[in-house]
């Protein structure tokens, strides 16, 4: 009898990973949207493809990661033909989300982001720490190739890391979250969550318009949509200031005119971290008090109904 069993579990394995190839390179076409050129080399201020492989592998699991590598590939095509020297650009990209993937796991990391360690271990252990392994693993490409002179070398190193890092910082939280939101049952708290995008667009775009230095306005809004919604709120909300800001530092208008492109990356990338992290710790933080203020209700209503029982339970004298 012919064994059919590895047949029957072949698209099981194989479609998955062909999906996150698609929603890699989706989502590098849209990252490339917004590039810019830094000391001769292409990088983005977001790169949402490491957001996505990040979670797609807290998702799926390791076995995605030729899926990763398969979309960066196409993610090369789409800027130049690619040679052997883009295999070590490919390493990079998929070394990097896989690297963030098991510090992740191992220190028992948690998809819904209800804890403060939680959020302290994406910012650095899937974030900052294994995106250095892209950056390094890219400029270092072209600087062998000779593609990217030696003196360019850390300008362009640094906006490579910052761009990967930012991808994780704000586009992965906001998919981590995507499948638990909800349209909340009460009309007023629907009122609230309408507001706050409402806010969070028009805020935005107001402070990146103008020439007076009034970013600092966005975290009002944040500090509002993790206090009341949590990851739910402040994830949207730091998605859109980055991409009205980066919008707006491409086409230099607002408080990014008249600098030069490195001023520019500066500014736009201190203002996305600086959201990102207070979006994602400050929800992380509010969740777990909730959290904390959940179980002490309920370990209350077990001792009030226990003393009732043991009082019902009692002999009369």
């Amino acid at each position: 009898m012919v064994r059919t069993e590895p047949w029957r579990r072949f698209p099981a394995v194989i479609l998955p990973i062909l999906a996150v190839a698609v929603v890699y390179y989706a989502s590098a076409r849209l990252g490339l949207r917004h590039r810019v050129v830094v000391e001769g080399a292409i990088v983005t201020p977001l790169w949402p493809p490491t957001g996505v492989a990040v979670a797609c592998l807290l998702w799926l699991g390791i076995g995605i990661w030729p899926g990763i590598a398969i979309g960066t590939y196409l993610a090369i095509q789409q800027i130049t033909t690619f040679d052997a020297p883009g295999l070590g650009i490919v390493a990079g990209n998929t070394l990097a989300p896989l690297c963030a993937y098991l510090l992740l796991r191992r220190v028992g990391f948690r998809i819904e982001l209800d804890r403060l360690r939680d959020g302290l271990a994406l910012v650095f252990l899937g974030g900052l720490v294994p995106m250095l392994i892209s950056a390094s693993a890219g400029t270092g490409t072209l600087l062998l190739t000779g593609d990217l002179p030696a003196a360019d070398f850390w300008p362009t190193w640094w906006a490579w890391w910052a761009g990967d890092a930012m991808g994780v910082l704000i586009v992965t939280p906001m998919l981590l979250v995507l499948p638990t939101l909800r349209w909340p049952a009460d009309a007023y708290r629907v009122a609230e969550a309408v507001a706050l995008l409402a806010a969070a667009v028009g805020v935005t775009l107001l402070v990146t318009q103008t020439r007076l230095s009034l970013l600092f306005l966005v975290f009002p809004l944040l500090i509002w949509a993790a206090v009341r919604f949590q990851l739910a709120g402040s994830a949207p909300c730091a998605l859109i200031i980055s991409i009205v800001a980066i919008s707006a530092a491409i086409d230099r208008e607002g408080p990014f005119a008249g600098r030069t492109l490195f001023e520019i990356m500066v500014n736009l990338q201190a203002l996305n971290g600086a959201a990102a992290l207070t979006g994602l710790l400050l929800s992380a933080l509010v969740a777990e008090q909730n959290n904390v203020r959940l179980k002490i209700e309920q370990v209350c209503e077990d001792l009030a109904e226990l003393v009732d029982q043991l009082s019902r339970g009692k002999p009369d004298r």
